[in-house]
């Protein structure tokens, strides 16, 4: 399950680009956060844990910094919360609001991410840590 969500994932971030391509920029980077926030739930749900319906994407923001560690997670979570605070943004009230340098930075930070979710849950579970969400 976890490895199918990372394959879509990837598939979003391929969509990203070709958005990106397309010049449709906006799209570009809701495409990149939804691609980022796919891979953080399939960690959460591969290591036995559910975001709650409620506070889906605050849920998840806490897990990431409990399973990453202060370094990683904080400066993931800047970016998620700014890209997740656009695409609100983009899906809601304004439109063109996205320039070309930023939907390619959020791909990039996209394959970042993935990648590193990626690689994650490929490792065994550490027995004995237990996380705090």
């Amino acid at each position: 399950m976890a490895l199918e969500s990372i394959a879509r994932s990837r598939r979003d971030i391929d969509t990203a680009k070709t958005l990106t391509a397309n010049e449709k920029f906006d799209w570009s980077l809701a495409v990149s956060y939804n691609a980022m926030l796919v891979a953080a739930r399939a960690l959460m749900l591969e290591r036995g844990f559910r975001p709650s319906s409620s506070e889906g994407h605050v849920a998840v923001m806490r897990f990431l910094h409990a399973m990453l560690g202060s370094d990683v997670s904080e400066r993931m979570m800047m970016v998620m919360n700014g890209m997740r605070k656009k695409r609100h943004r983009i899906v809601y009230e304004e439109m063109d609001i996205v320039s070309k340098e930023e939907a390619e930075r959020g791909v990039r930070w996209a394959e970042e991410f993935v990648k590193m979710i990626n690689d994650i849950i490929r490792q065994p579970l550490h027995r004995g840590r237990t996380l705090t969400v």
